[in-house]
């Protein structure tokens, strides 16, 4: 159940941060929720850099810090294919 849960969050972060975000974003739903995933790790290690908690479990300062991660996971992934984001 636990890893639904991580599904369903990460593609409602990787949706939200694909809005914000401008610019082409290709791959579809399969690609918002691996950006979404993978911004939750990305916001959480940058969340405890800084010296706070990070992701712990399914609530705003957890939403807040994947969103942050997946948005600039999609500036980086965006950059590297000569896109730029902005």
């Amino acid at each position: 159940m636990w890893i639904l849960w991580i599904v369903l969050f990460g593609l409602i972060v990787g949706l939200i941060a694909r809005w914000i975000v401008p610019g082409e974003a290709p791959g579809g739903l399969v690609a918002d929720i691996i950006v979404g995933i993978l911004g939750a790790v990305i916001g959480s290690w940058i969340y405890r850099l800084l010296g706070h908690v990070g992701v712990t479990g399914f609530n705003l300062a957890s939403f807040i810090c994947a969103l942050i991660g997946a948005i600039v996971l999609l500036w980086v992934l965006r950059a590297l294919r000569g896109k730029p984001a902005i």
